[in-house]
């Protein structure tokens, strides 16, 4: 049995063949980002591009999977490194830049699906936009509402033709956001996203 096979063995029958070859593009590297990827990572998907600007703060700590010894550097370094630190064998690209209508569809091509991960709404409309538009025959996985406490029967997984929405669609981001809510959406996003690949 080689590392992977072992890494992986609790997988469900068959679904690392599926797995380790897809392909999946990641737009933000905070709360949601961060959390998807290192689910995805310990799934076992082959490939992961992830693209953002930001540089962790103290205070991201509280709901994205980063470190004190990591604060100052750049988001998509400092991930990349926790991501490799679990399988050393996943192709993990990153683009430290910021997200704009230019580069929506470029940096995230060859990816088989696509998941929204930022905070800003002007931001989020945008890259849908782009994706829908730009990049029709990908699948994409946004989040919204999962900010507050609590309330975890109202979110829900809303499946719309080329589109998941994840989350309660109402809470807003000022109530303020913990790891507890943020997770169970990052997680339920990653377990739709799973099983459309493996269904596929």
């Amino acid at each position: 049995m080689n590392d992977s096979e072992d890494r992986f063995r609790n997988n469900p029958p068959g679904t690392l063949e599926h797995l380790g070859k897809a392909s999946v593009g990641i737009a933000g590297a905070g709360g949601i980002g961060s959390n998807i990827a290192w689910i995805l990572v310990r799934a076992g998907i082959g490939r992961i591009v992830v693209a953002d600007f930001d540089s962790v703060e103290l205070h991201n700590l509280n709901r994205q999977f980063y470190f004190t010894d990591q604060i100052g550097y750049p988001k998509v370094e400092a991930l990349g490194h926790n991501l490799r630190l679990i399988n050393p064998e996943a192709d993990i690209q990153i683009h430290n830049r910021m997200i704009d209508a230019d580069n929506a569809c470029s940096i995230f091509s060859d990816c088989q699906i696509l998941v929204e991960a930022v905070d800003r709404e002007e931001t989020k409309v945008m890259i849908l936009e782009s994706w829908l538009d730009g990049l029709p025959e990908k699948h994409i996985y946004s989040c919204s509402g999962l900010a507050g406490t609590g309330g975890t029967d109202a979110l829900g997984v809303d499946r719309r033709r080329g589109l998941t929405i994840v989350g309660d669609q109402i809470s807003k981001l000022e109530l303020g956001t913990l790891s507890s809510r943020v997770c169970i959406v990052a997680a339920m996003m990653a377990n739709e996203l799973i099983a459309d690949i493996c269904d596929s």
